[in-house]
């Protein structure tokens, strides 16, 4: 069942409960959820921590053993300003990690709780635990962590547990760029540019910000010379790679270049 569909759901048997009663309910669970999660796992025997809101994992390591987790990121607390800024809000948080958030938004609408609808708030740290308590129970969390960058602290929803192989693949699917934040590769051939009109072609048709329906697909592009002699060789032979001289860009590079090449 969708996961919308069961949030709904709760809404309907919720109807009548105040938002205080919603909230010791949610933090009354999340207490006892947060002790077998640190139990479980005891996250602070490891020295680091790296988040990547790119890939959406969240990862904890020694030197010699690592933790991966898949997260949700729930907003964002300022020690300077004392505001709250929720994720779905934030346009500097990337959809990968905040679009379930939109359920939580979809829950206050439904039963008018004014703070879970509010994009920015001045409050005080302990709210931002609050906050995530409920955003836990609704998305039926694992547990919660809290990383602090400088005057920022970023409340979490850790959503499953990941599998390392699969995490060191799942990152080596995104790239750093130089002109934008960390995005999902792109593989292009040597001839494709923003600045010049070489034609561009696909493997299949593409959107920015698209899911995949295979998770071994990326985006790949490559211009009218590279498509003759894709022709030509029947496919893409030693050759005809060789011709292209394929690259690795980051997805808005990549729709960038797309958006002058069509």
């Amino acid at each position: 069942m969708p996961i919308a569909s069961v949030v709904r759901r709760k809404c309907k048997k919720r109807k009548n409960m105040t938002y205080t009663e919603f909230l010791s309910n949610s933090f009354d669970e999340l207490i006892k959820k947060q002790d077998d999660f640190k139990e479980k796992f005891d996250l602070n025997s490891y020295s680091n921590w790296f988040y990547d809101q790119a890939s959406g994992l969240l990862t904890f390591s020694t030197d010699t053993n690592e933790l991966n987790f898949r997260y949700i990121e729930v907003g964002t607390f300022s020690t300077k300003s004392n505001t709250w800024k929720w994720s779905w809000d934030n346009d500097y948080t990337l959809p990968k990690v905040k679009k379930k958030m939109e359920l939580v938004l979809e829950f206050g609408k439904e039963h008018s709780f004014e703070k879970l609808t509010t994009g920015l708030i001045d409050t005080e740290e302990n709210e931002g635990w609050e906050f995530t308590a409920i955003a836990c129970k609704l998305l039926n969390g694992m547990g919660t962590y809290r990383p602090v960058s400088n005057n920022l602290q970023i409340f979490m929803v850790i959503s499953e547990l990941v599998d390392n192989l699969q995490a060191k693949e799942e990152k080596e699917k995104y790239v750093d760029c130089g002109n934008h934040e960390r995005q999902r590769r792109a593989f292009i051939c040597k001839h494709l540019t923003k600045s010049k009109k070489t034609g561009f072609n696909e493997a299949f048709e593409t959107v920015e910000n698209m899911e995949f329906e295979d998770e071994d697909d990326d985006f790949q592009a490559w211009c009218d010379a590279c498509e003759k002699v894709r022709l030509k060789n029947d496919g893409w032979n030693a050759k005809a790679m060789k011709f292209a001289g394929t690259k690795i860009v980051c997805e808005k590079c990549y729709f960038e270049i797309k958006e002058t090449n069509t």
